[in-house]
Formats: structure tokens, C-alpha cells, sequence
């Protein structure tokens, strides 16, 4: 895990103020590798908590003093900090939200060398999205032409693999529906997961998740065909029955199932598409209730690895038909829910035969949720060499799962 300290303190990191309600700290890094053309932006928003700062904020925002044997080993866990904003209006978190959003799209254009008006199309996974057309808002606050195409990926976590395996795998086009990934091919990409987990989780009394989650964005930038050549994937989907991790729908949904999908893909027009889980939503009305550390470990390793190996084996069979069977996969970029979850997968993996790097990269981050794996990715871009495979692995409540290889480079 990396050293103990607030991301604000990293010495690329560029700091402001917006200037919404009594000014917001923001902090952002751009990264770029130029050998394989490819580059993105993340960063943060919000006051930096560290583990025992943080408890004084979860007591406040419960309304009562959380107990000793309530605080989780978060370190453990692979956390140390994280960022949060105390409560605002609704029209302050709308417009604090849009201008780190915009801003985002903006600095991930220029760590690949594009002008917003040359983006062909945004993706962006989010939880809970602060207004229906969040993606439509921050593209026309940051420059990108009304003709781009906008999809809104709501699968939790899983938000922002889920938009990459939609841009690069034409496998996953419904019949009737756009091919994004055909529609994509050869063209300038922005995917990524932008997600303000202080103003979702602000009225929650969760004790889990007030001490878990924070606020990040991650947006990479992709030329499908070209600086990612998609190997082999797939979208899986195994609904959480009992609710071990509860998320309410702040996003259009019909909470009907379709065609043995939970999720609903909709097209408002030719350049404005979303794709929503259906969720086991908190019986109290709230906006998240979870089981605990245990319970996430439960819902998410036992078909996490299920999902992997399949792709893995896939992958396998796909070098051998290419005469590479040596081709290893590089390093994977998996989603940061916690560090426990990410070891016992690796090592339910490596039970069978299945192994590959899984660095834990963001431990002044909480969980971000969507942002995770852009935020992984990014700081792990300057290790990856051209011709590079690396795997994706998505997971989130839902229980939504997307796992891809790709092959990195122009």
C-alpha cells in the first residue's frame, strides 16, 4: 500500500478552491504515457479525513457518537484518508459537481492531446448522480459537442468498467440497440466514474458505509481498435436477493426486469443513452445499508472469481489460437471496495492455477466507487509498456460484474 498521507499532499497534485458555497478544496493529476498514447485525469474533492479524524465526522453525521466497537480497522482494509463535504443545497451540490465533472472531461482531453470539441463520445459510471443528465451537463459545461455521444452507465462500482466494456466489446449490443463498441471504433473516447459519495452516503446512518466510501473521479481516455484493442470479455449479473449491500436508484428505473436482465438501456435520442441497474434498495428509504466487511466479501469474491476465470479462460484460448501462449496478463486493474476482498480473490485464484499482478493503489482514497478503476489505472500507467495485456475486473452492488483484456498501445 502506498504511504500514509492526504492526496492533496502528492507533489503532482495541482490544488484549488471552487468557489460553491463556502469554497470546496479540489485537487487533480494528470498522467500520461506517451508511448502508448493514452492518458487520463483524476482527483478529489472536499475535506481530507484520515481514519481517526474520520470518526468525529460519522458521529456528526449519525447523531450520536459512534462506538468503539463500531469504528472498523480501515487501514486494514487498505484505507487511510479519504474526502468528504459537509451538507449543502441541492443547487450548491448540482453546480460543485458539474464543475468537478466538466473539469475532469477537460483535463483527460488534454492528457491525450484533444481538444473537448474533438470527443467523440463520454461515458461515465455513477451511483448515485447528483440530476438525470449529469453526463449531458458537465459535456456541454466543458466544451464537447452536442453531437458526442452521452451514455450514463448506474451499475454502482461497476460503473465505469461497465462503460469501458461497453465502448470496446460489441458482444454486449442488444438486438435493436446501438453497437457503442462498433459505433465507437477509431474514435476519441472519454470513459471514467465520477462519483460524490459524501452527498449520497450525507444521509445515511449506516455505520459502514459513512466510515467506507468518499468522493472521487477518474476519466481516461480511449481510442477503441487503437490504444485499446479489446481481447475477450464479458458482463455478468447476479442479483443481491437479501440485500447484503443496498443501494437506493437515484436514476430513472422501472424496478422491472426484462428479458432475464436487471438492467435497462435506454435512448432518449441518437446521442443520449443510459444504462441502469436494478438494485436491492434499503428498506428504511435510505441511500445505502450494508451487512459489514464480511458480508461484502461473501457477495462479491465467490462469483468475482467465477467471472475472472471465465474470462481468463477465454483469454488463454484466444493466445493459443494466436500462437502466443506464453502471453501473460500484465497486471490487473481491479476495483479498490477493499483490500481483504482484493486478497482473498487472488488467493481463490491462484488456487486454480490463475495468477497475476493486483496492486492496491489508492490507499488515500476510501472506496470511490465507480472512480476506482480509473483511479487504479491511472497510477499504474506509467509501468504499463505498449503491447501490454491487462484485465479489468468491475464488480458492484447489484450485483453487477464486468471483467475485459485488452491490449494497450497504439
Amino acid at each position: 500500500m502506498t504511504e500514509n498521507h492526504s492526496f492533496f499532499e502528492r507533489p503532482n497534485v495541482k490544488k484549488e478552491t471552487i468557489q460553491v458555497g463556502t469554497g470546496i478544496p479540489f485537487g487533480f493529476e494528470s498522467v500520461t504515457n506517451s508511448a502508448l498514447g493514452i492518458g487520463g485525469a483524476y482527483g478529489t474533492w472536499g475535506e481530507s479525513y484520515d481514519n481517526t479524524r474520520l470518526r468525529d465526522l460519522v458521529s456528526f453525521r449519525r447523531g450520536e457518537f459512534l462506538k468503539d466497537e463500531d469504528v472498523m480497522n480501515l487501514s486494514e482494509l487498505g484505507f487511510l484518508s479519504r474526502h468528504h463535504i459537509l451538507d449543502m443545497s441541492n443547487a450548491d451540490h448540482l453546480e460543485l459537481e458539474v464543475q468537478v465533472g466538466a473539469r475532469m472531461l477537460l483535463e483527460a482531453a488534454r492528457a491525450n492531446g484533444w481538444d473537448a470539441a474533438d470527443v467523440d463520445a463520454v461515458l461515465i459510471g455513477m451511483s448515485g448522480p447528483v440530476s438525470h443528465d449529469y453526463v449531458s451537463l458537465i459535456c456541454e459545461r466543458a466544451g464537447i459537442s452536442s453531437k458526442a455521444l452521452k451514455v450514463s452507465v448506474h451499475k454502482a462500482c461497476d460503473g465505469s468498467v461497465g462503460g469501458l466494456n461497453l465502448a470496446l466489446n460489441p458482444g454486449l449490443a442488444r438486438k435493436g440497440q446501438m453497437n457503442i463498441a462498433e459505433e465507437l471504433l477509431g474514435k476519441k473516447v472519454l470513459v471514467g466514474g465520477i462519483e460524490g459519495l459524501s452527498r449520497f452516503t450525507s444521509t445515511s446512518r449506516d455505520k459502514y458505509a459513512l466510515q467506507l466510501f468518499g468522493n472521487a473521479a477518474g476519466v481516461i481516455g480511449v481510442v477503441p481498435g487503437e490504444t485499446f484493442k479489446f481481447l475477450v470479455g464479458k458482463n455478468y449479473e447476479a442479483f443481491d436477493n437479501e440485500g447484503v449491500l443496498a443501494v437506493h436508484m437515484y436514476y430513472p428505473h422501472s424496478r422491472q426486469t426484462e428479458s432475464g436482465s436487471n438492467l435497462e438501456i435506454t435512448q432518449s435520442d441518437s446521442t443520449h443513452i443510459r444504462v441502469a441497474g436494478l438494485m436491492h434498495e434499503p428498506e428504511d428509504g435510505g441511500p445505502i445499508a450494508m451487512a459489514g466487511p464480511m458480508g461484502m466479501v461473501k457477495l462479491f469474491v465467490r462469483t468475482g472469481v467465477k467471472v475472472v476465470t471465465d474470462v481468463f479462460n477465454e483469454y488463454a484460448e484466444l493466445m493459443n489460437k494466436l500462437g502466443t501462449p506464453e502471453k501473460k496478463i500484465s497486471v490487473g486493474i481491479v476495483h479498490h471496495a477493499n483490500y481483504k476482498i482484493n486478497q482473498l480473490k487472488a488467493k481463490q485464484l491462484q488456487g486454480t492455477g490463475i495468477e497475476f499482478p493486483m496492486p492496491w493503489l489508492m490507499s488515500d482514497f476510501g472506496n470511490v466507487s465507480a472512480a476506482s478503476n480509473m483511479i487504479v489505472f491511472l497510477r499504474q500507467l506509467p509501468k504499463i509498456k505498449a503491447g501490454d495485456n491487462v484485465l479489468f475486473d468491475g464488480f458492484g452492488a447489484g450485483t453487477y460484474y464486468d471483467v475485459l483484456a485488452v491490449t494497450m498501445g497504439a
